[in-house]
């Protein structure tokens, strides 16, 4: 007698299912925050480690190798729909920075729906116009450390504070992983059109602090998909 898919509960699995737990790009989201950066196209790192042999009289070999610093770099790269995709999802994060009030930058005009609109012109929050001379900024008087600063959204990537970035994967078969990079500092950006390109690209490059290598994670949908009963062929 055949046994039901009632009887396994509601799933014809495979044996083979079981042994499927890589991931591709498209099952893997970065999340900044609790926001998922969902222009990203891509994301590496590299950890590098200064190691120096130590060489003493008598032998053309290494004696030992001391262990010095390490460092932590990658790259992001994104697409551009209709606005700054970074500098957006830091304005959902409700990033900020402290600014000096007497930065000319470019003024957000929408920042409550999304953001990523500048106005038309460059301002200064405070103090003289854009237009003054370096004589009218010495005219200025200072009273206190933190009179000449303001908490910003930023303009430029590299202004955007250190954060984490999670990486979350989940396939079709039910398996889960996630890795994490922590302490993320924009380095550089760079951006650029031609007739020749379909899509308008950015890439950026960063430092970060720790990273924690991908891991499987506990999957709630394994046991009913990918580890789910097999079917039972009938007798």
């Amino acid at each position: 007698m055949a046994t039901s898919p009632s009887a396994l509960g509601g799933v014809l699995a495979s044996e083979i299912s079981r042994s499927y737990n890589s991931f591709a790009g498209a099952d893997i989201k970065a999340v900044i925050g609790q926001f998922v950066f969902a222009e990203l196209q891509a994301i590496n790192y590299s950890v590098t480690r200064e190691k120096a042999p130590v060489y003493t009289l008598g032998s053309p070999d290494a004696r030992a190798y001391s262990r010095n610093k390490r460092g932590i770099a990658g790259s992001l790269i994104w697409i551009n729909f209709d606005r700054h995709a970074f500098l957006n999802l830091i304005q959902q994060c409700a990033g900020t920075f402290v600014a000096d009030i007497d930065e000319i930058r470019p003024q957000y005009s929408q920042v409550g729906d999304g953001g990523g609109v500048f106005q038309s012109s460059v301002v200064r929050s405070a103090g003289p116009s854009i237009g003054s001379t370096i004589n009218n900024l010495d005219a200025q008087t200072l009273t206190s450390a933190g009179q000449q600063a303001q908490v910003a959204s930023p303009w430029y990537s590299d202004q955007v504070l250190p954060f984490d970035i999670t990486l979350s994967g989940a396939n079709e078969y039910g398996a889960m992983c996630n890795a994490k990079i922590f302490g993320v500092e924009i380095l550089n950006e760079g951006f650029g059109i031609s007739i020749d390109d379909a899509v308008t690209e950015m890439q950026a490059t960063f430092v970060a602090r720790v990273v924690e290598p991908m891991s499987v994670v506990a999957s709630p949908f394994q046991s009913a998909i990918g580890g789910g009963k097999l079917l039972v062929p009938a007798n």
